[in-house]
């Protein structure tokens, strides 16, 4: 399934949408090792990313605590200097408090 599953609200996204420049080197790798590295902070509740010319990733995170765990995280940190030395034109990351959602599946 493409879609994270998420448990009952309340709970939190974060919403990184950028446009990224030409140079491609590591990122895939590194975009990957984010995902896995996510995936150990207690309170990551799952992510969906698409991507065109603009990118949306949302991450859906346990509490506010989680998120900052997960932006200090040190592999972070380097790969956050990389984006904006090397992989981003443009960014901006919005954290968002869901109080409710709901879903239809075929």
């Amino acid at each position: 399934m493409l879609l994270a599953n998420t448990p009952a609200p309340p709970y939190y996204a974060v919403i990184f949408t950028s446009v990224r420049t030409d140079n491609n080197d590591d990122y895939l790798e590194t975009a990957q090792r984010m995902l896995d590295l996510a995936q150990t902070i207690l309170g990551y509740l799952g992510e969906e990313s698409a991507r065109n010319e603009l990118g949306i990733t949302v991450s859906y995170w346990a509490s506010l605590a989680a998120i900052k765990e997960w932006k200090a995280q040190s592999e972070h940190v380097a790969a956050q200097k990389m984006g904006r030395d090397k992989w981003y034109q443009y960014y901006k990351t919005r954290i968002a408090y869901v109080e409710h959602d709901y879903s239809f599946f075929a």
